[in-house]
């Protein structure tokens, strides 16, 4: 069996951070752009969104709320993975293939938007969630056990 670097569980984390970096930049531009074009107004973001906005603006920051969500299950598996140094090449495959799944979700929102193309990256991404924490599940029960 090959030996994994434990800090490589990071790697795909850092994409995921910075796929939220892209999209949050992505919320101004949107909104800049509608309000250059007389679409939405300051008053339109006062408390949100206001049903003025359009869904290019509102799908931007629906995006982005989507990456802080559930990704943060994803973000405490790798940092618990490498701190129990449970980092094994099925964690790290399961990982990249998270981050991947997710990259795949946002892309989707924020190009064409087919609902049932989201669902299937997104459910996928869930699965593949569930299956690091599977791997992740008997290092912290191990961790946790009180020694006599």
């Amino acid at each position: 069996m090959t030996e994994v670097n434990q800090a490589q569980i990071f790697l795909p984390a850092l994409a995921l951070v910075g796929l939220t970096f892209i999209v949050l930049l992505l919320i101004p531009f949107q909104r800049f752009k509608a309000a250059l074009n007389g679409l939405v107004t300051k008053d339109d973001f006062k408390l949100g969104e206001s049903d003025r906005v359009p869904e290019f603006v509102v799908i931007a920051n629906r995006s982005y709320m989507n990456l802080l969500e559930l990704p943060i299950l994803f973000y405490f598996a790798c940092t618990l993975s490498y701190l129990l140094e449970a980092v094994g090449i099925e964690v790290l495959v399961l990982a990249w293939g998270y981050a991947l799944l997710r990259f795949i979700h946002c892309a989707i929102h924020l190009s064409y938007n087919n609902v049932y193309h989201r669902l299937i990256a997104f459910g996928l991404s869930n699965i593949v969630l569930a299956g690091m924490w599977v791997f992740l599940l008997p290092p912290v029960i191990a961790a946790a056990k009180v020694t006599a």
